[in-house]
Protein backbone atom coordinates (compact mmCIF):
# COMPACT_ATOMS: atom_id res chain seq x y z
CA UNK A 1 0.00 0.00 0.00
CA UNK A 2 2.77 2.38 0.95
CA UNK A 3 4.02 1.67 -2.66
CA UNK A 4 1.08 3.77 -4.02
CA UNK A 5 1.93 6.67 -2.40
CA UNK A 6 3.77 9.10 -4.29
CA UNK A 7 7.19 9.92 -2.51
CA UNK A 8 6.67 13.50 -3.82
CA UNK A 9 3.58 13.57 -2.34
CA UNK A 10 5.70 13.60 1.01
CA UNK A 11 5.28 16.76 0.85
CA UNK A 12 1.88 16.48 2.40
CA UNK A 13 3.36 15.36 5.64
CA UNK A 14 2.99 17.55 8.77
CA UNK A 15 3.76 16.84 12.87
CA UNK A 16 0.13 16.52 14.31
CA UNK A 17 -1.37 19.42 15.23
CA UNK A 18 -1.70 20.36 18.68
CA UNK A 19 -5.41 21.46 20.13
CA UNK A 20 -6.03 25.49 19.41
CA UNK A 21 -6.76 27.00 22.82
CA UNK A 22 -9.11 30.23 23.54
CA UNK A 23 -12.43 30.39 23.51
CA UNK A 24 -14.33 27.98 20.74
CA UNK A 25 -15.10 30.99 18.70
CA UNK A 26 -11.13 31.41 18.51
CA UNK A 27 -10.44 27.55 17.71
CA UNK A 28 -12.81 27.69 14.96
CA UNK A 29 -11.33 29.63 13.45
CA UNK A 30 -7.96 28.71 14.13
CA UNK A 31 -9.21 25.43 12.71
CA UNK A 32 -11.05 27.06 9.73
CA UNK A 33 -7.46 29.18 8.83
CA UNK A 34 -5.54 25.65 9.50
CA UNK A 35 -7.71 23.88 6.49
CA UNK A 36 -7.67 26.60 4.57
CA UNK A 37 -3.68 27.10 4.29
CA UNK A 38 -3.59 23.51 4.17
CA UNK A 39 -5.85 23.12 1.00
CA UNK A 40 -4.00 25.43 -0.80
CA UNK A 41 -1.00 23.99 -0.33
CA UNK A 42 -2.46 20.44 -1.66
CA UNK A 43 -4.13 22.36 -4.58
CA UNK A 44 -7.79 21.15 -3.43
CA UNK A 45 -10.80 23.31 -2.56
CA UNK A 46 -11.08 23.48 1.52
CA UNK A 47 -13.21 20.94 2.86
CA UNK A 48 -16.37 20.67 4.74
CA UNK A 49 -15.38 21.26 8.66
CA UNK A 50 -17.89 18.39 10.71
CA UNK A 51 -18.08 19.74 14.27
CA UNK A 52 -17.91 16.11 15.98
CA UNK A 53 -20.41 17.08 19.11
CA UNK A 54 -20.48 13.16 20.57
CA UNK A 55 -20.60 13.32 24.12
CA UNK A 56 -20.95 17.32 24.50
CA UNK A 57 -24.11 18.94 25.88
CA UNK A 58 -25.75 21.87 24.35
CA UNK A 59 -23.87 24.31 26.46
CA UNK A 60 -20.63 23.09 24.84
CA UNK A 61 -22.34 22.90 21.71
CA UNK A 62 -23.94 26.13 21.53
CA UNK A 63 -20.44 28.69 21.54
CA UNK A 64 -19.78 27.29 18.30
CA UNK A 65 -23.39 27.61 16.69
CA UNK A 66 -22.93 31.21 17.81
CA UNK A 67 -19.49 31.65 16.23
CA UNK A 68 -21.25 30.27 12.93
CA UNK A 69 -20.40 26.86 12.69
CA UNK A 70 -23.40 25.11 11.44
CA UNK A 71 -22.45 21.45 10.15
CA UNK A 72 -22.18 18.91 13.42
CA UNK A 73 -21.34 14.95 13.91
CA UNK A 74 -22.86 12.64 16.13
CA UNK A 75 -21.73 9.04 16.73
CA UNK A 76 -24.95 7.79 18.11
CA UNK A 77 -28.59 8.18 17.18
CA UNK A 78 -29.96 7.93 20.47
CA UNK A 79 -27.38 10.53 21.97
CA UNK A 80 -28.45 12.90 19.12
CA UNK A 81 -32.25 12.32 18.72
CA UNK A 82 -31.87 13.73 22.38
CA UNK A 83 -30.35 16.65 21.82
CA UNK A 84 -30.61 18.07 18.59
CA UNK A 85 -33.77 18.71 17.83
CA UNK A 86 -34.36 21.54 20.29
CA UNK A 87 -30.83 23.36 18.90
CA UNK A 88 -32.18 23.34 15.28
CA UNK A 89 -35.61 24.23 15.92
CA UNK A 90 -33.64 27.35 17.34
CA UNK A 91 -31.01 27.88 14.62
CA UNK A 92 -31.92 27.18 11.31
CA UNK A 93 -29.19 25.62 8.60
CA UNK A 94 -28.12 23.51 10.91
CA UNK A 95 -26.63 19.93 8.77
CA UNK A 96 -26.02 17.23 11.02
CA UNK A 97 -23.80 13.93 9.97
CA UNK A 98 -23.64 10.36 11.31
CA UNK A 99 -19.97 9.53 11.83
CA UNK A 100 -20.59 6.20 14.03
CA UNK A 101 -21.33 2.74 13.38
CA UNK A 102 -25.29 2.32 12.16
CA UNK A 103 -27.06 -0.68 13.18
CA UNK A 104 -29.26 -1.98 10.48
CA UNK A 105 -32.39 -1.13 13.13
CA UNK A 106 -31.82 2.02 13.24
CA UNK A 107 -31.69 3.03 9.99
CA UNK A 108 -35.25 4.34 9.39
CA UNK A 109 -34.15 6.69 12.70
CA UNK A 110 -31.26 7.79 11.03
CA UNK A 111 -32.36 8.59 7.65
CA UNK A 112 -35.02 11.04 9.62
CA UNK A 113 -32.32 12.63 11.36
CA UNK A 114 -29.37 12.75 9.85
CA UNK A 115 -28.34 14.66 6.69
CA UNK A 116 -25.25 12.49 5.71
CA UNK A 117 -23.83 9.33 6.80
CA UNK A 118 -20.79 8.68 6.68
CA UNK A 119 -20.56 4.50 7.86
CA UNK A 120 -22.28 2.46 4.85
CA UNK A 121 -20.63 -0.48 5.29
CA UNK A 122 -22.43 -3.67 5.00
CA UNK A 123 -25.35 -5.11 2.64
CA UNK A 124 -27.70 -5.67 5.16
CA UNK A 125 -27.52 -2.17 6.22
CA UNK A 126 -27.49 -1.07 2.29
CA UNK A 127 -31.12 -3.30 2.62
CA UNK A 128 -31.98 -1.32 5.63
CA UNK A 129 -31.51 2.45 4.44
CA UNK A 130 -33.05 1.95 0.85
CA UNK A 131 -36.36 0.41 2.56
CA UNK A 132 -35.90 3.73 4.81
CA UNK A 133 -35.58 6.06 2.27
CA UNK A 134 -38.20 5.05 0.22
CA UNK A 135 -40.51 5.42 3.35
CA UNK A 136 -39.48 8.31 4.15
CA UNK A 137 -39.16 10.10 0.55
CA UNK A 138 -35.42 11.01 1.61
CA UNK A 139 -32.06 10.22 0.97
CA UNK A 140 -29.16 11.59 3.31
CA UNK A 141 -25.43 11.94 1.56
CA UNK A 142 -24.13 8.31 1.60
CA UNK A 143 -20.81 7.56 2.52
CA UNK A 144 -19.14 3.80 2.50
CA UNK A 145 -16.60 3.20 5.40
CA UNK A 146 -13.74 1.41 4.29
CA UNK A 147 -11.62 -0.47 6.64
CA UNK A 148 -8.28 1.08 4.64
CA UNK A 149 -6.01 -0.67 7.64
CA UNK A 150 -7.69 -3.61 7.40
CA UNK A 151 -8.02 -3.50 11.30
CA UNK A 152 -9.90 -6.44 12.73
CA UNK A 153 -11.78 -3.80 15.36
CA UNK A 154 -12.60 -1.20 13.13
CA UNK A 155 -15.75 -0.98 11.45
CA UNK A 156 -16.15 -0.74 7.44
CA UNK A 157 -15.83 -2.84 4.31
CA UNK A 158 -12.58 -4.59 2.94
CA UNK A 159 -10.94 -2.95 0.10
CA UNK A 160 -11.48 -6.24 -1.89
CA UNK A 161 -15.58 -5.82 -0.69
CA UNK A 162 -15.76 -2.14 -1.82
CA UNK A 163 -17.00 -2.55 -5.68
CA UNK A 164 -19.37 -5.41 -4.49
CA UNK A 165 -20.79 -3.39 -1.92
CA UNK A 166 -20.84 -0.54 -4.14
CA UNK A 167 -23.04 -2.41 -6.89
CA UNK A 168 -25.37 -3.26 -4.21
CA UNK A 169 -25.97 -0.15 -2.82
CA UNK A 170 -26.41 0.84 -6.28
CA UNK A 171 -28.97 -2.00 -7.39
CA UNK A 172 -31.08 -0.81 -4.05
CA UNK A 173 -31.56 2.33 -5.57
CA UNK A 174 -28.95 4.30 -3.12
CA UNK A 175 -26.41 7.00 -3.98
CA UNK A 176 -22.85 6.61 -2.64
CA UNK A 177 -21.41 9.99 -2.17
CA UNK A 178 -18.05 9.11 -1.34
CA UNK A 179 -15.97 7.37 0.40
CA UNK A 180 -14.96 7.38 4.39
CA UNK A 181 -11.69 6.09 6.40
CA UNK A 182 -9.99 6.37 9.76
CA UNK A 183 -6.48 5.20 9.69
CA UNK A 184 -4.56 3.12 11.82
CA UNK A 185 -3.63 4.84 15.04
CA UNK A 186 -0.15 6.15 15.21
CA UNK A 187 1.22 5.63 12.01
CA UNK A 188 1.35 8.10 9.51
CA UNK A 189 -1.98 8.63 8.16
CA UNK A 190 -1.14 10.37 4.36
CA UNK A 191 -0.29 6.54 2.89
CA UNK A 192 -3.76 5.57 3.83
CA UNK A 193 -5.56 9.33 2.69
CA UNK A 194 -4.02 8.88 -0.26
CA UNK A 195 -5.51 5.26 -0.88
CA UNK A 196 -8.99 6.36 -0.07
CA UNK A 197 -8.34 8.82 -2.26
CA UNK A 198 -7.41 6.52 -5.60
CA UNK A 199 -10.19 3.96 -4.59
CA UNK A 200 -12.50 7.14 -4.73
CA UNK A 201 -10.97 8.38 -7.88
CA UNK A 202 -11.28 4.66 -9.35
CA UNK A 203 -15.05 4.18 -8.17
CA UNK A 204 -15.89 7.68 -9.76
CA UNK A 205 -16.96 9.16 -5.96
CA UNK A 206 -16.47 12.56 -5.73
CA UNK A 207 -16.60 12.54 -1.77
CA UNK A 208 -14.00 12.08 0.61
CA UNK A 209 -14.54 12.10 4.78
CA UNK A 210 -10.92 11.94 6.05
CA UNK A 211 -9.39 13.66 8.71
CA UNK A 212 -10.03 14.02 12.68
CA UNK A 213 -8.07 16.53 15.23
CA UNK A 214 -4.43 14.74 14.81
CA UNK A 215 -4.48 14.72 10.70
CA UNK A 216 -7.14 17.19 9.13
CA UNK A 217 -4.28 19.08 8.04
CA UNK A 218 -2.76 16.07 5.81
CA UNK A 219 -6.21 15.23 5.08
CA UNK A 220 -7.03 18.49 3.38
CA UNK A 221 -3.86 18.44 1.62
CA UNK A 222 -4.79 15.06 0.17
CA UNK A 223 -7.90 15.98 -1.13
CA UNK A 224 -10.46 15.42 1.45
CA UNK A 225 -13.83 17.09 1.04
CA UNK A 226 -15.23 16.77 4.61
CA UNK A 227 -13.02 16.24 7.99
CA UNK A 228 -14.25 15.46 10.75
CA UNK A 229 -13.05 17.36 14.00
CA UNK A 230 -13.64 17.03 17.32
CA UNK A 231 -11.09 17.71 20.26
CA UNK A 232 -9.54 20.47 18.61
CA UNK A 233 -12.65 22.12 18.56
CA UNK A 234 -14.49 21.30 22.14
CA UNK A 235 -11.41 19.99 23.96
CA UNK A 236 -11.20 16.90 25.99
CA UNK A 237 -14.48 14.31 26.37
CA UNK A 238 -15.20 13.09 29.41
CA UNK A 239 -15.73 9.35 29.65
CA UNK A 240 -17.97 9.88 32.36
Amino acid sequence: MVALYAAGMKKAIAPPLAAPEGTPAQRLATVKAQLAQAAKEGGHPVPKLIAISKMFDDEAIRPLIDAGQRCFGENRVQEAAAKWPAMRAETPGIELHLVGQLQSNKAADAVCLFDAIHSVDRPSLVSALARACAAEGRQPTLYVQVNIGDEAQKGGVTIAGLPGLLHDSQAAGLHISGLMAVPPAEQDPAPYFALLAKLAARHGLPGLSMGMSGDYDVAARLGATCVRVGSALFGKRSLT
